[in-house]
């Protein structure tokens, strides 16, 4: 296999979950430069992101579904899997995150962040999972992680909490996957430039104190996830599995 057949995604069709903006937009149009078609998950319309995948000479579709509102997971995948006939890459990158202090955290904000960010992305990749053993194809599962699936945060208690699942969930998944030739990986991002991180990117105490703290000295652009997510949905990364890769300016290492 040339290296150039190691990272290409022709005819491959990859199903990305919040796929409207921030890093999933920029995942969805790095995976369909490399020549994925793509079907976007979310709540609402994606048109920007549809027009820039079919820039790139892919197709695009999308299924119109909440994933924070008790959504019928398996009929949705089954509609995503019926777009373009088949289903090759999983992306969970859906999240949401809710602020406040520990000892005013609801129960509502708790279960609002769980059902998006932890169940939905398990009951996707299970779904998703019975399909590409079905089609007896190799599959990719990325997962998106955090820096806080390794660390404790500040006023993000169930934000925290749900992405040290996912890191324990990716190696699971992986590990129970592997015989099917299904990868699953997880990226953990930094400080990004995203809706998420706004607040924090425009408090010029935390801010300043982020930045202080990042090797790199700045936060992220979304597009600098690419080339991660790029690596764990190629051909070439059919080894990797069960791996938590950091794309955080140099965060984890400090």
């Amino acid at each position: 296999m040339s290296l150039a057949e190691r990272f290409a995604l022709t005819g491959k069709v990859a199903l990305v979950t919040g796929a409207r903006r921030g890093l999933g937009r920029a995942m969805a149009l790095a995976l369909a430069g490399a020549g994925a078609d793509i079907v976007g998950l979310g709540p609402n319309p994606m048109p920007e992101t549809a027009e820039a995948v079919e820039v790139t000479g892919r197709r695009f579709a999308e299924v119109m579904v909440d994933l924070g509102n008790d959504p019928d997971i398996d009929s949705a995948v089954a509609e995503a899997s019926d777009r373009f006939g088949r289903i090759d890459i999983l992306v969970n990158n859906a999240g949401i995150i809710r602020r406040a202090d520990l000892l005013d955290y609801s129960e509502a904000d708790w279960d609002a962040v769980m059902d998006v960010n932890l169940k939905s992305l398990f009951f996707l990749s299970q779904s998703v999972a019975r399909h590409m053993i079905a089609g007896r194809g190799p599959g990719r599962i990325v997962n998106i992680a955090s820096l806080l699936s390794f660390q404790g945060g500040i006023r993000v208690p169930a934000y925290t909490a749900a992405k040290h699942a996912v890191a324990g969930l990716t190696r699971a998944l992986a590990t129970e996957l592997a015989p099917h030739a299904i990868t699953v990986n997880a990226i953990a991002p930094g400080y990004m430039i995203t809706d998420n991180t706004e607040a924090l990117r425009h408090d010029p105490e935390r801010s300043a104190h982020l930045l202080a703290r990042i090797p790199m000295g700045r936060f992220g652009e979304a597009d600098e996830i690419a080339t991660a997510v790029l690596f764990l949905a190629a051909p070439g990364s059919s080894y990797v599995t069960g791996a938590i890769v950091s794309v955080d300016g140099g965060w984890m290492a400090r």
